[in-house]
C-alpha cells in the first residue's frame, strides 16, 4: 500500500534536499525529457525561480502536444453538507451550527436541469460532505442514477470508500474519482482531522490504491495549499503519482492545488500563503513532470489569473460553481463551503478563453482526443 511505501520518505529529509537545490539542478532538470521526482524537486525549489519564463515556455509546449488548445470544462454540484469530520479549517465541520442539506431526488434533478441552462456541460462532479449514515453509497449511486440522462462524464468527490464501492458505482456510470489527500504530513494530519473518519490518515491515502483496483477511469488528487510546507506536500503527491501510475498504468490522472484563503472571519488561517508566481511554478514544474497528467484550476483561483494559466499548463476549468448544496437551483443562499473568486458566468468563461486562442470543450476528454 502506499501508506507503507510513503511511510519509507522523510518529510523533513524531503524538505531540506528541496531548498538545497541549484541552479545546476534546475537546469539539469530542464534539459530532460522524462524526469523523475528528484528533478521535480528541483523545478519547484526556491533555486528555479529564476528559470520561471523558461519553465513557461516548455510548460506551453508540452501541453499544446498533448492536448492541443482545448480546455475541458466541468461543474461541481454539492448535494449534500451533512459531514461527521471536524476538519478545522471546513466551513461544513460537524461542530459548525448551520442547517444542513441533503438534497432529495427531485431537488437533485431540478439542479441538473438549472445547469444545463447554464451552459453545455457535460462533465459534472457530484461533491458530498462524509456522512455514509445519511448520504452513502446508495445516495450517491441514485444521484449518479438521476444524472446520466443529463451528463455524459460522471465524476464525484466524496468520502474514501472500499474498492468494490468503488467498482459498484462504475455501474451506475461513475467514470472518475477526485479525492483531497490535504496534506501528506502524517504527523500534522491528525491536527487538521481531530475526529471522524478523516482522521486516519492511512484510509484516506491508501483510498486512490483502491480506487485503481476498482478500475476508476479516472483519478483526481490534490492537497491543499496552506496547511503545510507546499513544495514538500507537493513532492509526496508526486511520488504518490508515480506510485499509482506503476500499478495502475491504465488509468489517466489529474492534478488540483487549491490555495486556501485568509479568512476574514477570524476562522482558521492557513500557515503558508502561496503566491500567484509561486502557483505558476508549481504548474509549469507539474507540466513538464508529466506530460500526459491533467492539470484543473477551480473557480478558487481569480479570473485573470486563469486567463493567463490557461495558455500555460491547465487543461480543465470548473466554470460558474456554487459550493452550497443546491445552489444553483434549490437553495442559492445556502452558506458556502468555500468562496469562489471566478464569479464569471460559464459563457463569459467560455467567451475569454475563445479570446485567447483557447478552445473550451464541455464533453470528457476521450470524447475530445478519441
Amino acid at each position: 500500500m502506499f501508506s507503507d511505501y510513503i511511510a519509507n520518505i522523510s518529510w523533513a529529509d524531503t524538505m531540506s534536499a528541496i531548498y538545497a537545490k541549484t541552479s545546476a539542478d534546475v537546469e539539469r532538470a530542464l534539459a530532460k525529457d522524462r524526469l523523475n521526482v528528484d528533478d521535480f524537486m528541483a523545478l519547484i525549489s526556491p533555486a528555479a525561480e529564476p528559470y520561471l519564463e523558461q519553465m513557461a515556455q516548455l510548460s506551453r509546449k508540452y501541453t499544446l502536444e498533448r492536448f492541443g488548445k482545448t480546455i475541458s470544462m466541468f461543474v461541481p454540484l454539492y448535494i449534500t453538507n451533512s459531514c461527521s469530520n471536524s476538519c478545522v479549517y471546513c466551513g461544513f465541520h460537524v461542530s459548525n451550527p448551520m442547517k444542513r442539506t441533503i438534497l432529495t431526488e427531485e431537488e437533485i434533478v431540478n439542479e441538473y436541469k438549472a445547469i444545463k441552462k447554464l451552459a453545455p456541460f457535460e462533465n459534472l462532479l457530484l461533491v458530498t460532505g462524509e456522512n455514509p449514515a445519511k448520504a452513502g453509497v446508495p445516495y450517491i449511486a441514485r444521484a449518479l442514477d438521476l444524472a446520466r440522462p443529463y451528463f455524459s462524464n460522471l465524476k464525484i468527490e466524496v468520502m474514501p470508500l472500499k474498492a468494490e464501492e468503488y467498482a459498484e458505482l462504475t455501474e451506475h456510470g461513475l467514470n472518475g474519482v477526485i479525492c483531497f489527500q490535504e496534506t501528506y504530513n502524517r504527523e500534522r494530519y491528525k491536527v487538521y482531522h481531530p475526529r471522524g473518519m478523516k482522521s486516519n490518515y492511512e484510509w484516506r491515502v491508501n483510498a486512490f490504491g483502491r480506487m485503481g483496483q476498482a478500475g476508476v477511469h479516472s483519478i483526481g488528487m490534490g492537497i491543499l495549499v496552506g496547511l503545510e510546507d507546499w513544495r514538500t506536500d507537493m513532492t509526496m503527491m508526486a511520488h504518490h503519482l508515480r506510485y499509482l501510475q506503476k500499478h495502475y498504468w491504465k488509468t489517466k490522472y489529474s492534478v488540483n492545488f487549491p490555495r486556501m484563503r485568509v479568512a476574514e472571519n477570524g476562522g482558521f488561517q492557513p500557515n503558508v500563503i502561496m503566491s500567484d508566481r509561486e502557483l505558476a511554478q508549481l504548474t509549469f514544474a507539474f507540466r513538464i513532470f508529466d506530460h500526459d497528467v491533467d492539470i484543473s484550476y477551480s473557480t478558487r483561483e481569480c479570473a485573470e489569473f486563469r486567463n493567463n494559466m490557461a495558455t500555460l499548463g491547465v487543461t480543465t476549468m470548473s466554470a460558474e460553481s456554487k459550493t452550497e448544496p443546491g445552489g444553483y437551483y434549490t437553495y442559492p443562499q445556502a452558506l458556502e463551503q468555500f468562496h469562489v473568486s471566478d464569479e464569471r458566468t460559464a459563457k463569459q468563461v467560455e467567451k475569454d478563453l475563445k479570446e485567447l486562442g483557447r478552445e473550451p470543450v464541455w464533453k470528457d476528454w476521450d470524447q475530445v482526443l478519441g
